[in-house]
C-alpha cells in the first residue's frame, strides 16, 4: 500500500513504484492506496484520488475535513481487508502520520519514505515516528543526523530523488522558439506555486515586479511556467488582473506555459520561485533565483510563527546559507521581487550564483534515490516477513 497526497510526493511516489518494480522483477507486486495523476500511470491501483486534497492552511484543511476523513476511513478499510507486507506513506505528514499510527497499531509494517520536516517545525512529532514507522527513509543529508539525536534510529538516507532526474528535455533556444521569444534577451520566470491559493497571493505580485523590471530593462521576457494542474485560463485572469493599464504595453512580453517548469527554469537567467519543492528544482538547474511566499493572514500568524528554522528555501536549508533571497509574507512585493530579480540578471552576479548553486547541490546525492529507497524498502520487507502479522494482529481498538 502506497499513499502520497501533494503533486510532488505522487511524482516521488511514482517514481519509487518504478524503482520497485525493476529491482525484483521477478516479483508480482501489487500496489494500492492514495494515488495523483503519475501514481495511477505507474500503475498503482487508485483507492482513493488524492487529485483534490493538496491544500494547505487552517481555513482550507476546515472546509475539507469532510474529504480528508472520508479519505482515512476508505484507506483503513483498504488496509485492514489487503494486509499489505508494507505501507509507504510518502511525505503528507499531517494525514500520513495519523495512518501511521493506525496501520502500526494492527501490526502492519510502516515505510515513511521523504521523511517530515521536522527540523523545521512541530518537532513533538518525533515521538509518532519513533513509535509508528519501521523505516524511515531520509532524502536530505543532515536528516539522519537531527533524527538519531532525538533517538531515532531506524533512518536511511538515500538521497533527494530530484538529484540526477532534474534536466530541461530541450535547451533555451528551443524553448524560446516554441514560445515566440527571443532567445537573446532576458528571461525570467515566474512559479507561483501549484495550488489556487497560491496563484491568486503570489501571482499578481510576481507580475506587478514585471513592470518594474521591464522599465528599468525593456527588453525583459517572463514566462509564468504553471504547475500541470492548474489551467491557462486560470492563470491568464489573473495575469490580466495584474496588468491592468499596463496590458497593451507588456502583455507581449509574458508567456504561460505549462508541463514545462523544468524547461522554463533551464532557459531563464532567473526565477521567482514560489517556496517549495521547486526551489530545489531550479537549484539542481542552476538557475538563480528568489524565493517567494505570501500566505493569508490567519495561516502566517498561527501556522508561521510555529517554523523555528533560520531558512524557508530548500536550497538554503541544504547550503546552510542564504544562497537565495527570500521574500515571505510582507517582505513580499512587487517592489521587492523587482530589487532582488535585477540584481541575478546582473552577468557577473548571475554567474557567481550558478557555481554557487552547484556547489551546494552537490551534496545531495549523485542520483538513483529512488532506487536506493527501492532496494531499502525491499531488504526491509524481506527481513518483516515472517513476522508479519497483518489483519489478526490483536490490538486496542482504535
Amino acid at each position: 500500500m502506497i499513499v502520497a497526497g501533494e503533486a510532488s510526493g505522487d511524482a516521488h511516489a511514482a517514481a519509487l513504484v518504478r524503482a520497485l518494480s525493476r529491482s525484483a522483477p521477478g516479483v508480482n507486486f501489487e500496489f494500492f492506496g492514495a494515488t495523483g495523476r503519475e501514481m495511477r500511470a505507474a500503475g498503482v491501483e487508485s483507492i482513493v484520488a488524492t487529485d483534490d486534497l493538496a491544500i494547505t492552511g487552517l481555513m482550507e484543511i476546515g472546509g475539507a475535513l469532510v474529504k480528508f476523513w472520508r479519505a482515512y476511513r476508505t484507506l483503513k478499510r483498504a488496509g485492514i481487508e489487503r494486509t499489505p507486507d508494507a505501507v509507504i506513506l510518502v511525505d503528507w505528514p499531517d494525514f500520513n502520520l495519523r495512518l501511521a499510527r493506525f496501520f502500526r497499531r494492527r501490526g502492519v509494517r510502516v515505510v515513511y519514505y521523504i521523511s517530515p520536516q521536522l527540523w523545521a517545525w512541530r518537532e513533538h512529532r518525533t515521538r509518532n515516528i519513533r513509535r509508528d514507522v519501521d523505516l524511515l527513509l531520509a532524502i536530505l543529508p543532515f536528516e539522519p543526523e537531527w533524527y538519531a539525536a532525538r533517538g531515532i534510529t531506524h533512518v536511511e538516507f538515500t538521497g533527494h530523488p530530484l538529484t540526477g532526474e532534474v534536466r530541461a528535455r530541450y535547451d533555451r533556444a528551443e524553448f524560446c522558439l516554441r514560445h515566440a521569444l527571443d532567445h537573446t534577451r532576458p528571461l525570467v520566470a515566474l512559479l507561483p506555486g501549484s495550488r489556487h491559493k497560491e496563484l491568486l497571493r503570489i501571482l499578481p505580485h510576481m507580475i506587478e515586479a514585471t513592470k518594474t523590471i521591464h522599465a528599468s530593462q525593456p527588453d525583459a521576457q517572463f514566462v509564468v511556467a504553471l504547475a500541470p494542474n492548474r489551467s491557462t485560463e486560470e492563470a491568464q485572469a489573473i495575469v490580466n488582473a495584474a496588468l491592468a493599464s499596463d496590458h497593451a504595453r507588456l502583455a507581449n512580453s509574458i508567456r504561460i506555459t505549462r508541463h514545462e517548469t523544468r524547461e522554463a527554469l533551464g532557459a531563464a537567467d532567473a526565477a521567482a520561485v514560489a517556496s517549495g519543492t521547486a526551489t530545489l528544482e531550479a537549484a539542481l538547474l542552476a538557475t538563480p533565483l528568489v524565493v517567494v511566499y505570501k500566505e493569508s493572514f490567519i495561516n502566517w500568524h498561527t501556522l508561521g510563527r510555529l517554523i523555528n528554522t533560520e531558512h524557508y528555501g530548500l536550497v538554503n536549508l541544504v547550503a546552510g546559507e542564504r544562497l537565495a533571497p527570500e521574500l515571505m509574507q510582507n517582505d513580499f512585493t512587487g517592489d521587492t521581487l523587482a530589487a532582488e530579480l535585477l540584481k541575478l540578471l546582473d552577468p557577473a552576479r548571475n554567474a557567481a550564483t550558478r557555481a554557487r548553486l552547484r556547489a551546494a547541490t552537490h551534496g545531495l546525492g549523485a542520483g538513483g534515490a529512488s532506487q536506493r529507497a527501492a532496494e531499502a524498502i525491499l531488504r526491509a520487507i524481506r527481513q518483516w516477513k515472517p513476522v508479519r502479522y497483518g489483519r489478526h494482529h490483536r490490538v486496542a481498538p482504535d
